[in-house]
């Protein structure tokens, strides 16, 4: 169970010498003196560093936002489900989903992350500044790894989020003299980043070496994974504005020709030249960690156990999960309540019930898994938990737009959480922590940077395994020991990587920052829209990743058992579901309830309304959009057309804008040093 960590970081009175100095990003740093007094004594310097975890675990970092809300709009996942008209959700997070997001969107802001920045960069400057450190410390080498880590993993996030933005490696001075700053090149910033990273691999114990180093403290292997993931970024595609930075010597921009890809206004997509050299570092770093005789981390042999320990607030027996963000049970943490495994409320568990769907999927993800993968059913779930005739029951739900994540579950979490979900009036935080890695992440990372580099079959003899081998190890754990499944997947390998990581990853906010830097996003949400708006049209095959479907393997209706599941109560039984079959007629009518499925063809105005929700979803990614090659191809194309062309579709401005808007308060006080990119000002003129 967790307590250490938890009790350090609620416990402890967190450095209440901190003393505001700008309204500009709301940073702050304590006195030359404090900071002289903290950082030679061993107690502070970890309470200063504790300060800086409490931080991961707030509403705008990943106690909500970053783990549920700004998952956004990738192909297997959905920001708070289909809305009819996307375009007019400016200021809230599924405007932000949808791409439309206008700088007075105040539910994305970055002053939360700016402030967990500036307080690790504190902690990094005092511990480097003291004797302790200079003497060789290792306590306090320990903490630098930490306060390195927490810092790059900080800017991390508002870089991949917000692209270019201001960049400081000290703190704020007292002057305000460093404060007010333009915005930096992603480039120079990553390029920092990886080297803060590089020294604080070298400090950091492993994982359970070191007491009180567990999977909620950073640890040697979180941080070469960590180092893995920002350089396989840095080396990535991104949208870029070519009006400020007007130096691209050192990028390649995107091919011409590719659909809602191409460079308009200045902005345009590009990546940097020596994009390898990061792939190499990913490589090493992942192949280091790989076949390191200390490694503690390994595959969990049950991809479910994992979901079960966490929802239990316990760690995982295998060390799969390399770091965890620590949230508190009543304190922190909407894991669960706002996306997982639905459940009503006022049924006898709590007045908000469970897994509401901030974030869903759909048919689609459901679609593309094997059916025998045993991940499909914790990627997506059908069923929720509810009352018939006032008895309770899991019920079957057959809506194809939207499908809840079923990684976390209400009958998997600690009595703890049970009693105060009971007693609570309004929607108490679970305390689940958020995982930010696991050990299979790094499998996969390491498959995809060998592979980008030296093929699919070449082995590295430091990790002692080749691309091909690190990815079937994972799906060796999804398929069991001697599957035949573990070797069929897609032939081109890169396209095998993008698959296998929506697979493992569904849900886990990695999916649509994994698509932008592919160069994917745009790309990947149309092909979704077009197998979703076929399914319904049931007239022609459908591809849902690498796989081909024909109208009849999906069913009009399915047919299901109960069963007495672990819950206690009656559950469905998903082994006997006609999820790819058509079936004439129930085949039991005394064992087998039955649902409607996908909406028969003869249903024009639901397949019509359905079918424009698809297409309107994401549509301000792209510059502007046309789907008259799509609609000439469905049964109601035309009266698809009709309703949609009501909708405003396109940014008209920019294509690949990924990235966030910042808040405009953030630039009123910039003191004229920031504006907006791609477009987001235009559409306040």
């Amino acid at each position: 169970m967790k307590h250490y960590i938890l009790k350090s970081i609620y416990g402890v009175a967190i450095l209440g010498c901190f003393t505001s100095c700008s309204d500009f990003l709301d940073t702050e740093s304590p006195s030359q003196q404090t900071s002289q007094v903290i950082y030679e004594n061993e107690g502070m310097a970890r309470s200063a560093i504790m300060g800086v975890y409490s931080d991961l675990a707030g509403t705008y970092v990943y106690g909500q936002k970053m783990s549920v809300n700004w998952q956004g709009v990738s192909d297997i996942e959905l920001a708070s489900g289909y809305n009819n008209d996307p375009s007019k959700e400016l200021t809230s997070d599924t405007g932000a989903a949808n791409f439309y997001s206008d700088w007075y969107n105040h539910t994305v802001q970055w002053k939360y992350i700016f402030t967990m920045a500036e307080r690790a960069s504190t902690a990094v400057e005092g511990i480097r500044n003291s004797d302790a450190f200079k003497n060789g410390n290792k306590t306090m080498e320990r903490f630098l790894g930490e306060a390195l880590t927490l810092r790059s993993l900080s800017y991390f996030e508002l870089v991949r989020r917000w692209g270019d933005i201001p960049y400081k490696e000290g703190t704020s001075a007292s002057d305000l003299s460093n404060v007010y700053a333009d915005k930096t090149s992603r480039d120079e910033i990553y390029e920092a980043l990886v080297r803060d990273m590089q020294e604080a691999v070298d400090y950091l114990p492993w994982m359970g070496e070191v007491s009180e180093y567990n999977c909620e403290r950073i640890t040697k292997g979180f941080a070469k994974g960590l180092l893995a993931r920002i350089a396989l970024f840095a080396g990535g595609w991104s949208v870029r504005d070519g009006n400020q930075f007007t130096d691209d010597s050192n990028i390649e921009h995107y091919p011409a020709g590719t659909a809602g890809m191409g460079e308009m206004n200045g902005f345009y997509v590009g990546r940097v030249k020596n994009w390898k050299d990061y792939y190499a570092i990913a490589e090493q770093q992942c192949a280091e960690l790989i076949g390191d005789a200390a490694n503690p981390h390994h595959l969990d042999p049950d991809f479910g156990h994992i979901w079960k320990t966490v929802n239990h607030l316990d760690y995982n027996d295998y060390g799969e999960n390399l770091f965890e963000v620590a949230n508190g049970l009543g304190y922190s943490g909407d894991v669960g309540t706002l996306m997982g495994r639905e459940m009503d409320g006022n049924i006898g568990f709590g007045n908000t019930g469970w897994g509401s769907s901030y974030v869903a999927t759909n048919g689609y993800y459901f679609y593309s898994f094997t059916p025998s993968d045993s991940r499909r059913d914790y990627g997506c779930w059908w069923p929720k938990f509810t009352k018939e005739s006032n008895v309770l029951t899991e019920q079957m739900r057959g809506d194809m737009l939207n499908v809840h994540l079923g990684k976390w579950c209400y009958f998997w979490t600690c009595d703890a959480y049970k009693t105060l979900a009971k007693a609570a009036s309004g929607r108490p935080n679970t305390g689940i922590n958020w995982i930010l890695m696991r050990y299979s992440d790094i499998l996969l990372m390491f498959a995809e940077a060998r592979n980008a580099l030296e093929g699919a079959d070449s082995r590295n003899a430091v990790a002692g395994m080749s691309a091909r081998e690190a990815l079937e190890k994972v799906r060796e754990r999804a398929f069991g020991a001697g599957s035949p499944e573990i070797k069929n997947y897609d032939s081109d390998f890169f396209n095998a990587i993008v698959n296998e990581r929506a697979w493992e990853f569904g849900g886990e906010g990695i999916r649509k920052l994994d698509l932008v830097r592919w160069g994917l996003l745009d790309q990947k949400i149309e092909e979704m829209k077009e197998a979703l708006v076929k399914i319904y049209d049931g007239q022609s095959e459908v591809k849902i990743f690498d796989k081909t479907y024909q109208p009849s393997q999906f069913p009009d209706k399915v047919y299901y058992k109960m069963k007495k599941g672990e819950s206690g109560y009656p559950e469905v039984d998903i082994e006997s579901v006609n999820f790819y079959r058509q079936l004439n007629a129930n085949p039991d009518p005394d064992s087998y309830k039955e649902l409607t499925w996908v909406r028969k063809v003869n249903n024009e105005n639901d397949v019509v309304t359905r079918s424009v929700r698809i297409l309107l979803c994401a549509t301000g990614l792209r510059a502007s959009y046309d789907y008259s090659a799509l609609l000439g191809q469905l049964q109601y194309g035309s009266q698809i057309n009709e309703k949609l062309v009501t909708y405003t579709m396109g940014n008209g401005v920019c294509n690949y804008r990924h990235f966030y808007s910042i808040y405009y308060d953030d630039i009123y006080k910039s003191n004229g040093y920031l504006r907006n990119s791609y477009g987001y000002d235009h559409s306040m003129d």
